[in-house]
């Protein structure tokens, strides 16, 4: 419930703060960042499991790397779905996923004490 919507609430400032940060990922507004941060969620929940499935091969042969790509065709689909949030090719995706998921982190531990 209020831990979900805190958590959305605040990746939606984690993308507003990538794309403040880099200028290779724009966000229109902070409904814009709301709506990117929840499409990127579903995607996550939605997509992401069966990319990670389908290149586990690719995966072990990368050491893990082609995970952040994976991440990048996630944050990459979301901006292409979306008017107000743009990425501006791969390597932005690439950057901005990585700058997502590293706050994305910090919100976790944020949120770790408050978990039922």
């Amino acid at each position: 419930g209020m831990k979900l919507l805190l958590n959305w609430l605040l990746s939606a400032v984690a993308l507003m703060a990538v794309a403040y940060l880099y200028s290779g990922v724009t966000v229109a507004s902070f409904g814009s960042a709301l709506l990117a941060a929840f499409v990127i969620g579903l995607l996550n929940v939605l997509l992401r499991p069966i990319l990670v499935i389908l290149t586990i091969p690719i995966t072990l042969l990368t050491l893990g790397l082609f995970l952040f790509v994976i991440n990048a065709l996630v944050f990459w689909a979301a901006s292409e779905m979306l008017s107000g949030f743009h990425v501006s090719g791969f390597g932005a995706a690439l950057i901005g996923s990585l700058l997502y998921s590293a706050l994305g982190l910090c919100i976790d531990a944020v949120l770790a004490p408050a978990r039922e």
